[in-house]
């Protein structure tokens, strides 16, 4: 790290001033809330508590990591419930192995709850979670405020309970945290005089000026526009589509992209279209030399890296672009990303969710401990669970001042801002070391905390935080956009809803799902050669023998599949909408 100059010590402190109220030592009794939730303490864990601690699978088709939790959530589980969690990430045959194993594992969660969940439905791979009365004796918290989620999952898994979604929520009325926020390095943008951005091709503008005053990172390595990765790749190349989403506001949906606003479908090889046209995007951003060349190959991982030590400029997502970036040390130095979209994006914007998302927590046919893992979800999906998994063991990293609010401690805020904060109260490593493995969510992160008074979970959302800036370039931000918070920036713009609903996907048939492989594969791995064209005519051409391979693979059958989906899709929107 570059020692820092008069100037960023003089910031730093500043900050720290202004963080006083957000990040401070628990005062007596401040870890009881004022609202009306609970712990989860009813739970009579004395009967369930194996005497020689037990290592759970998880097998888990979000995960990132592969093998022990380790860390502090790690020792949370052991000090809890004595049990070792071991994650097990979806790769290439991981799921057709762990079906012909007879056994996915003691937790299980899902990428989606349509194909292979139902699958292992029918072939008896899931645990019932009303067998033996389990939900009732070790799930009172997930049973008394999720029942529409509970009621979802059993609708859609054929009468039976399962499991329940992700991302649940109370009141369906109240929109998520903007998710594509289009965060861009702010102090660069100021730097440059605040250039208007009205559209993509502006976009790539302002990026090449910001690499010609800041060519090099935190570390001397060359900077870029963009950093990608694909390990999140799906039917479709993930930060192509996530950039339509941003830009259109339509909703990945199959092979193609979802107008929530007038229900219409737009395959992903239309011409002209907005998979194509994001697709073109980040291919200009590579002949101009502003995409990492390392993006098809570098990772998750590196890509975090990249964006942690200020190698790429720009992120659509929130939780990979300011969030990676902004920690106490950029603050203090004047440096930050924070949310500037073109005058002509209309992000899509998703609604909180009663009935939680296509993500279902289950629990294997064959554990030999499904209580212990129903009482796991169950303190998972209590207030404190949602906010340790989030944010860190409470009273260590945060607490409910003796006005039930929720604020940070001094450990919590900076582990908060810079992952790589030693943990402390004994407490190993970092909290990044440490964090979250499983990668899924209960409660969504802009849902009601019915522990603290009148907060949600999401701390950029707390009261203190709102308050005031962080340091003075977040000043000059909220100053220049007339606003307080990074999200509240959008309460007035022109974004797209796409509510939460009932709807789920329709299982595909052994045949149609065998295409549909072939034509993912098709589409991924031309994209990803069509985004590194050396010019527009190289391009063209390699887009052209996508479609004309795809059209040979069967792409006209998913796309017909996927124009029915958008029909029940659009039908549970409308019920949804009225109430129904």
């Amino acid at each position: 790290m570059k020692a820092k100059k008069i100037m960023a010590l003089c910031m730093a402190a500043m900050m720290t001033l202004s963080l006083a109220a957000c990040g401070s030592t628990p005062t007596t009794g401040s870890g009881s809330g004022s609202g009306s939730g609970s712990s989860g303490d009813e739970v009579d864990l004395s009967d369930i508590i194996p005497k020689e601690t037990v290592t759970l699978d998880v097998y888990d088709q979000l995960a990132n990591y592969s093998g022990e939790q380790i860390g502090w959530f790690g020792q949370i589980m052991l000090e809890k419930f004595n049990v070792k969690l071991n994650i097990i990430p979806e790769s290439e045959g991981t799921f057709q192995t762990r079906m012909e194993s007879g056994n996915l594992g003691d937790l299980v969660i899902w990428g989606n709850d349509s194909d292979q969940y139902l699958q292992a439905i029918e072939k008896g791979m899931l645990f019932d979670w009303n067998e033996d009365n389990l939900l009732d004796e070790y799930g009172p918290y997930i049973k008394e405020h999720f029942t529409a989620a509970l009621n979802k999952n059993k609708q859609i898994s054929g009468g039976t309970l399962y499991g329940y979604g992700f991302d649940v929520a109370l009141n369906a009325q109240e929109r998520q945290e903007m998710m594509y926020e289009w965060d861009l390095r702010w102090d660069l943008y100021k730097e440059l005089g605040y250039p208007e951005i009205n559209n993509l091709d502006d976009m790539v503008e302002v990026l090449a000026q910001m690499k010609e005053i800041c060519p090099t990172d935190d570390n001397g390595k060359t900077t870029y526009g963009v950093s990608l990765f694909n390990d999140w790749d799906g039917d479709m190349v993930m930060f192509v589509k996530s950039t339509a989403s941003a830009y259109y506001g339509y909703d990945e949906f199959g092979f193609g992209l979802y107008n929530p606003t007038d229900q219409t479908y737009h395959p992903c090889l239309e011409e002209n279209g907005p998979y194509l046209t994001c697709l073109k995007f980040y291919n200009t951003l590579y002949q101009k030399g502003l995409l990492d060349p390392d993006s098809q190959t570098q990772k998750y991982d590196g890509m975090v890296e990249d964006y942690q030590n200020g190698t790429a400029f720009l992120n659509v997502f929130n939780f990979l672009g300011s969030a990676m970036y902004n920690s106490e040390t950029h603050a203090a130095e004047g440096k930050i990303m924070a949310p500037c979209p073109p005058k002509e994006a209309t992000p899509i914007c998703y609604g909180q969710n009663i009935y939680g998302g296509n993500r279902p927590w289950t629990i294997g046919a064959k554990t030999e401990y499904p209580e212990l893992c129903m009482a796991i979800l169950n303190w998972l999906s209590t207030p404190e669970g949602r906010m340790t998994a989030e944010y860190g063991p409470k009273d260590v990293c945060w607490y409910y001042d003796e006005n039930g609010k929720t604020q940070f401690t001094d450990l919590g805020r900076s582990a908060k801002l810079d992952g790589k904060t030693q943990m402390a109260d004994g407490y190993s490593g970092t909290f990044e070391d440490g964090n979250f493995k499983m990668n899924n969510t209960t409660w969504g992160i802009d849902a009601a905390n019915l522990d603290s008074n009148g907060d949600t979970f999401n701390y950029k959302k707390w009261e203190c935080n709102a308050a005031q800036a962080n340091s003075e370039i977040e000043a000059d931000w909220r100053e220049h956009n007339g606003t307080t918070t990074f999200d509240s920036m959008f309460d007035d713009w022109n974004y797209r809803l796409s509510p939460g609903t009932m709807y789920s996907a329709t299982p595909r048939s052994e045949e149609l799902d065998l295409i549909w492989q072939q034509v993912a594969t098709c589409i991924k791995n031309g994209s990803w050669e069509a985004i590194y064209a050396k010019d527009d005519a190289t391009f063209d051409s390699i887009v052209a023998n996508m479609i004309a391979q795809a059209n040979e693979y069967g792409y006209d059958q998913c796309i017909e599949f996927q124009e029915n989906e958008a029909k029940l899709r659009a039908a549970a929107e409308n019920d949804a909408m009225s109430g129904q």
